[in-house]
């Protein structure tokens, strides 16, 4: 998929390498399917036992949406997309 923003991509991508770790330890990982900088909407894929799991938005939510926030503060919202 080509990105309209690669600043921005990079940015997201930054963010999901920070926190990638912790949901590997837990048998789970998240793939970056979009970066919509229009809507600044981010669109991922909890993967393994995050995709799962009871507590996914909640990781979604504080977890991956605040630390991609962190590093791009225009992002107004991520979205898991199930597979």
């Amino acid at each position: 998929m080509e990105f309209k923003n690669p600043e921005l991509k990079k940015k997201v991508e930054t963010a999901l390498e920070e926190i990638r770790p912790f949901l590997q330890k837990d048998g789970g990982d998240i793939s970056l399917l979009d970066v919509d900088d229009a809507t600044n909407v981010v669109k991922v894929q909890l993967e393994g036992n995050c995709a799962n799991c009871s507590i996914n938005q909640m990781t979604l939510k504080a977890g991956v949406e605040y630390t991609i926030k962190q590093h791009a503060p225009q992002i107004e919202e991520v979205i898991n997309i199930e597979a």
